[in-house]
């Protein structure tokens, strides 16, 4: 039988890590929340900011409002999995330091929510949704969340994930991971939300959270950020540092910020690029790619003028005739004509298949025995952690096959991973394949018709942007019939970014498609149920799934949070 350890310690931590949040937030809410009329719907980083500076907001009372957020719809979006027990802390400084003049940064004050696989050096764990690294003990922050702190960014929790980046099993449904159960698309019940970046796109998506951080290897950002119609950027590979971020791969990974606008990514994007001496190779490879005065200068309402951009439609934009995508993009690219854009339409990727293909394309090869490698060096720096390796992982699998469904799911991708022995012949003609594809593939296609991006919908393009470490951007393109988002894809060459921008906010003014989900319905699913704290972890019956009781320090009830045990997914 599999140990009940693991839920024993979530258990523990979840209780405190609300409960210390709900105690300070009653302590303040009857203070502070009667005392602003901001509307937080859809609040952007600039109308925060422009808040904070006339007396109107605090980030007191935007952090109290985002804690009522995740307490009402988190039961049911599963987007969280932990929240800083000191956020409230970091508000009230952000707070008084305004109020003695210090400003620091558009993000000064801002709360973030980072991907469970994003180290932070405080009282948050980092385990990619695993229960195998809860309670391990990292040795310092992520590289980009000393940016982050630097800017005056108040780190609100760690956004749930498909466990292990989606590399555990090809069998556990895209955003899933044991310690946070299902995460859900809130704009359509039978819709997931992708992944693996999954809580960090549906708590911005559902107002939870201002902005907050992702991490791709193919398709992680993108393809969560179209299907919870927000934005998403994947920066060139290496742009931001990978340094205290649980890997796949050092050849692909790359951290990119999620916004429901692209100013706010941009302002996030701005703050976490930069040279790490402890990802020092890739870092100061694309450090040449960072404008001078930031890339917030490329939010240009005629960002579109001139660029050349190209159109595979065949291959991309095969549409039934007359269906909501089909009429949807049409508009958009007469959209981008008007805005003086030079469509480049019907042209060809050379061997398209084999590049999204990512077993042919030698993809797969090399991400299993990059994994194998990176885990272990991660693992090996740990200040303390129950697993060393990716066996000890498997074991623990094993183990405790309750919390991580294992006999459901399995772990076939682990498995193989586990089998491979470093970087050899195989691996390196893997690699050498990967080059000769983005060189006769994308480097081609966007030099010889001297294109600035490639468009192309959701994420279908993202193995063939990933072999290269090319950079993209995810916009709210509609919705289909029943509700479902869907995104556009400005995709280029590596350090074309800055293009990218442009290209992305002109077309995200000229259309302004993003409408937030229906509150009323999530709040209807996921609603809190008061419960008395009988001093047991006693669960409590909610919509659709089981909830643990939040207890405060003087055993007053506050309300419910998911259950991460074993029906967390049912």
């Amino acid at each position: 039988m599999a140990s009940p350890l693991p839920s024993l310690l979530f258990f523990l931590h979840l209780l405190l890590s609300f409960a210390a949040a709900a105690t300070a937030t009653a302590a303040t809410a009857t203070a502070t929340a009667a005392a602003t009329t901001f509307d937080f719907q859809e609040a952007t980083i600039l109308d925060i900011q422009a808040a904070f500076n006339n007396g109107s907001l605090t980030s007191q009372q935007l952090v109290i409002h985002y804690l009522e957020q995740i307490k009402n719809l988190n039961p049911y979006l599963r987007a969280v999995i932990e929240i800083n027990p000191d956020a409230l802390y970091l508000a009230i400084r952000a707070d008084q330091e305004r109020k003695d003049g210090s400003f620091r940064h558009p993000l000064h004050g801002i709360p973030i929510l980072l991907k469970d696989s994003i180290a932070t050096r405080d009282r948050l764990n980092t385990t990619a949704g695993s229960f195998a690294l809860l309670g391990s003990v990292v040795p310092r922050d992520a590289g980009v969340v000393e940016h982050l702190r630097l800017a005056g960014a108040i780190i609100l929790g760690k956004s749930s994930m498909s466990e292990w980046a989606h590399f555990r099993s090809t069998k556990a449904p895209n955003g899933w991971c044991a310690r946070g159960g299902q995460g859900r698309n809130p704009y359509a019940e039978k819709e997931g939300p992708c992944g693996s970046s999954s809580g960090s796109a549906i708590a911005v998506a559902a107002n939870m959270v201002t902005v907050s951080l992702g991490m791709e290897t193919d398709g992680s950002i993108l393809c969560p950020a179209a299907k919870n119609s927000v934005v998403g950027i994947k920066p060139t590979v290496g742009l931001t540092s990978r340094a205290g971020v649980i890997p796949i791969s050092p050849r692909q990974d790359t951290i990119g910020p999620i916004g429901r606008t692209v100013a706010d990514a941009v302002a996030v994007l701005d703050v976490i690029v930069g040279f790490d001496r402890r990802d020092a190779e890739a870092t100061s490879a694309a450090v040449r790619f960072i404008p001078s005065g930031g890339f917030r200068q490329f939010l240009n309402l005629d960002g579109l003028k001139g660029k050349r951009l190209g159109i595979l439609r065949r291959t991309f934009f095969d549409f039934a005739a007359g269906s909501v995508k089909a009429t949807a993009f049409a508009a958009h690219f007469e959209t981008m004509r008007q805005k003086g854009a030079i469509l480049v339409d019907n042209l060809e990727l050379v061997n398209v298949t084999l590049m999204l293909n990512p077993i042919e394309s030698g993809e797969v090869t090399k991400l299993l025995a990059d994994f194998k490698l990176s885990l272990k060096t991660y693992l090996k720096n740990l200040l303390s952690s129950p697993v060393r390796s990716l066996q000890d992982i498997i074991e623990f699998n094993n183990n405790h096959s309750v919390e991580e469904r294992t006999e459901e799911f399995g772990q076939d991708i682990f498995m193989a991973s586990e089998k491979t022995n470093g970087i050899g012949k195989v691996e390196r003609e893997a690699t050498n394949r990967m080059v000769q594809l983005s060189n006769d593939g994308m480097e081609k296609l966007m030099k010889e018709n001297s294109l600035d991006a490639i468009v192309f919908p959701d994420s279908l393009a993202s193995s063939a942007l990933s072999i290269g470490g090319y950079p993209a951007i995810s916009v709210p393109a509609g919705y289909s019939g029943s509700g479902v988002p869907f995104g556009i894809c400005f995709g280029g060459l590596r350090g074309s970014d800055h293009k990218l921008i442009e290209i992305a906010y002109a077309f995200e003014q000229a259309t302004r498609i993003r409408k937030p989900p229906t509150l009323m319905d999530l709040n209807l699913l996921g609603r809190n149920l008061m419960v008395p704290f009988s001093g047991k972890t006693t669960r409590s019956e909610g919509p659709g799934h089981n909830c643990l009781p939040v207890v405060p320090f003087r055993g007053e009830t506050i309300g419910v949070v998911p259950f991460g045990g074993e029906t967390a997914d049912s």
